[in-house]
Parts: structure tokens; C-alpha cells; sequence
């Protein structure tokens, strides 16, 4: 039986554990990266590492996929290491950088690498939880706290970038059809 969801393409067993990987990396990546302090360099900022999941699943199954395992990282790591805070940030960021990367990726087709994508990930994460913030806090003021964050995005989003090019690059050698239906 195959099911669908996000995704014009049905939810083979096999597609299905793979997803299910990525998620399950996507965890672990989020743990490691809440052992790493980048807040002494700037305040609140992180490396965004379960975000190389993310961007490999929207370049390897498209959007519908990558909200998908998004929303389940962000779900099951706000349940057992955050609160509803954490989901709130991480869902408003998570959401709207995947959205503005399929939307560059869709615009720019191959004018724009994975670092590029990544760089533009990172800035609307940002956006996105201190437009989450300033709903909360009431206080539309926040949003000065950007450039800050930005000094940060670039570089972790170029390491994700980076680390997504070669990521994905490897799953496509090794799985290629079995797995992407392409």
C-alpha cells in the first residue's frame, strides 16, 4: 500500500525508512549541537546543524519532504530537550527558511549553489524566530538584534552549505533511484 502526504510522490516502505533516517540524523545532529557554545561570540546564535538535514531533504525530495522531517525534528526535540518556546522559535525559523530556499532554489535554478542556499536558510531562520519573538514579547524592536545574528548566519550557513553539498552528493552516488525515485 502506498500513502502520500506532503508530496505528489507515495510513501514507498523504502522512501518511508529513509525519511525516517533523516529525521532520526537530524535528532542527533540538534543534540551535538546543543553541546557546541557559539553563544559567546553572539548571543543566542547556533550552528544550525540538523539544518544539513533539512536542505539535503528539500535538494533530495522537495519541499513537501523537508517540511515533513522539519516538523518531526522540531516536534520530538521541543518534546524532549525544549519547550513550547523552543518549538515556537524553531518552528517559525525552520518553516519560513525552508520555504525561502525552495523559493530561491525554484527562482535561480542552478545560478545558486548549496552554500548560497544555505547563507539564505540561515538569514530567514533568524527572520523567522525574531519575527516569533517580537510576537511574543509584543515588541517589534527585536528585529535590531539581526545584524547581530547575521554576523553569525553567514558562516554557520556557509558549514551547512558545505557539508549539505557533500552530503547530498554522497546519497546520490550511493542510492541514487532506489531511494529518490529520479
Amino acid at each position: 500500500m502506498q500513502m502520500q502526504f506532503l508530496s505528489r510522490k507515495p510513501f514507498t516502505a523504502r522512501r518511508l525508512v529513509f525519511l525516517g533516517l533523516l529525521v532520526s540524523q537530524s535528532l542527533v545532529l540538534y543534540l551535538v549541537e546543543s553541546l557546541i557554545p557559539l553563544s559567546f561570540a553572539v548571543p543566542g546564535a547556533k550552528l544550525g546543524l540538523s539544518n544539513i538535514i533539512g536542505l539535503s531533504t528539500l535538494l533530495l525530495f522537495g519541499i513537501g519532504d523537508a517540511v515533513l522531517v522539519t516538523l518531526m525534528r522540531i516536534t520530538i526535540s521541543s518534546l524532549f530537550w525544549g519547550g513550547m518556546s523552543v518549538f515556537l522559535f524553531s518552528l517559525c525559523g525552520g518553516i519560513l527558511s525552508l520555504f525561502a530556499m525552495h523559493a530561491l532554489r525554484s527562482a535561480f535554478k542552478e545560478k545558486i549553489g548549496i552554500p548560497g542556499l544555505s547563507v539564505a536558510g540561515a538569514v530567514f531562520h533568524n527572520i523567522g524566530q525574531l519575527l516569533a519573538a517580537a510576537i511574543v514579547i509584543e515588541n517589534i524592536r527585536i528585529i535590531y538584534y539581526l545584524p547581530m545574528l547575521l554576523l553569525a548566519a553567514v558562516p554557520t550557513g556557509m558549514l551547512v552549505g558545505i557539508c549539505t553539498h557533500f552530503m547530498t552528493m554522497h546519497i546520490r552516488k550511493i542510492y541514487g533511484r532506489r531511494i529518490l525515485g529520479k
